[in-house]
């Protein structure tokens, strides 16, 4: 066994028992027992034995590595929605949806984006499917003419492009253009896209993998090209609730009427409260036309959407605040020692700062190493990354980094990255 395996092999075993699970999302209690405020200090304690023992992907794909590729955390279940789960069951609630728990997600949703938001959208627009893919899925067959050309920034969340393939639409890729601490959309290149033929933009806000969140302004002036073509936008806001100090989410619908009529928006709890693998988002619509379609296919296109992911959605939109609070941040602590570690450890490394999201996009191209960047630390750091080959044009040499991990882990993974760099 390597010194890198011998490190990892130890760490199974750091604070808490090998294997056992975990139930972080515990909150601190005041003297007359209510809850205060979510004890994030026990996220460093996690175990890779821990971690493995959920059986998701991100932890037994590549056994022997850091998991930083799949986009979720690994910090437990919030109480609230634990409990949901708990209850379900013990009712035996996992039968066939019905019109009850369907309309009471979607008033969570609704009462959620006008708290954090200020979007007050009827809970009657608000529609379940499975996932964002297939909410896109739907945008493309229902909302779109068939073989409609779609504009996709670029570098994307990876599926989108061979999902867009499969489903007949061609792509162009409008590049996002990198500054000194931010990036911004080539306006003039969607432009010419819509110009071309183009009929919808996707729009990822906040962006994955890059981690920008737009500002009303840039959302106004995309509203303005695409009104200009007559294009559709499909809004993925899958991300929203995971925004920073310093920036603030806008709902893309709400930045002008043109806007609410070319808006298609995807929301979910998902990434926010950790819910990928019970299959659930929310479809918004913000003109009647769109809803009057979705009567005509929604039975078929929410048809799999999971019982108990409606349950915990609910549970998330209603009383997930006081556990996101606190992990956005743990998170935030968690960017900023990226950083640090980058600039420390491997300065070589291009990386502008994520203003949402618990993703970080490196530029890896001035290390000069054989090979794909993703391999090579995936073989010589035990780090499993994301190809950024795979998220459009410009994406070779970059590799995408989950930095939503226990911050032990965080650091052994920057270091074991660094350490590989020198040796090679």
């Amino acid at each position: 066994m390597g010194a890198r395996a011998t490190r990892l092999a130890r760490r199974g075993g750091h604070r808490r028992g090998i294997g056992s699970p975990i139930r972080i999302g515990s909150y601190n209690e005041g003297a007359d027992g209510r809850r205060t405020a979510l004890d994030t200090s026990a996220f460093d304690a996690i175990t890779l034995d821990q971690l493995r023992a959920g059986g998701g992907l991100k932890w037994r794909a590549f056994p022997d590595c850091i998991g930083a590729f799949v986009a979720e955390m690994d910090f437990g279940i919030a109480p609230p929605i634990r409990d949901a789960l708990h209850e379900a069951v013990e009712r035996g609630q996992v039968g066939y949806l019905s019109a009850a728990p369907l309309r009471a997600m979607a008033e969570a949703c609704a009462r959620w984006q006008q708290r954090h938001h200020g979007w007050d959208v009827p809970a009657d627009m608000i529609r379940a499917v499975p996932d964002v893919l297939g909410a896109l899925e739907v945008a493309c067959r229902h909302y779109l003419p068939a073989g409609a050309t779609v504009a996709v920034p670029v570098p994307c969340y990876m599926p989108f492009l061979p999902l867009l393939a499969l489903l007949g639409h061609p792509v162009v890729q409008v590049p996002m253009l990198r500054g000194e601490g931010d990036w911004s959309l080539d306006e003039t290149a969607l432009d010419t896209a819509f110009a071309a033929g183009a009929r919808m933009l996707l729009l990822c806000n906040p962006h994955n993998p890059i981690g920008k969140v737009y500002a009303r302004a840039e959302l106004q002036r995309i509203a303005t090209i695409a009104a200009r073509h007559g294009a559709r936008v499909f809004a993925d806001e899958i991300h929203a609730p995971l925004v920073y100090p310093g920036h603030r989410h806008v709902p893309y619908a709400t930045v002008s009427a043109d806007a609410a009529r070319q808006a298609i928006t995807a929301v979910s709890a998902s990434k926010a409260w950790n819910l990928a693998g019970l299959k659930c988002a929310q479809l918004i619509f913000t003109r009647p036309d769109d809803l009057q379609r979705w009567r005509e296919v929604g039975h078929f296109a929410g048809n799999s959407t999971s019982t108990l992911g409606v349950l915990a959605h609910t549970a998330a939109w209603r009383d997930g605040d006081a556990w996101l609070g606190p992990v956005l941040g743990y998170l935030q602590g968690n960017r900023d020692l990226l950083g640090r570690l980058l600039r420390q450890h491997l300065p070589q490394v291009g990386y502008i700062e994520a203003q949402g999201t618990y993703l970080a996009w490196l530029d890896c191209r001035a290390l000069r190493l054989d090979g794909a960047p993703h391999l090579f630390f995936r073989r010589h750091a035990r780090v499993a990354l994301t190809d950024g080959a795979e998220c459009g044009e410009g994406g070779e040499g970059h590799v995408r980094l989950n930095f939503a991990m226990p911050r032990p882990l965080l650091v052994e993974a920057a270091e074991g990255m660094a350490a590989a760099v020198a040796a090679s």
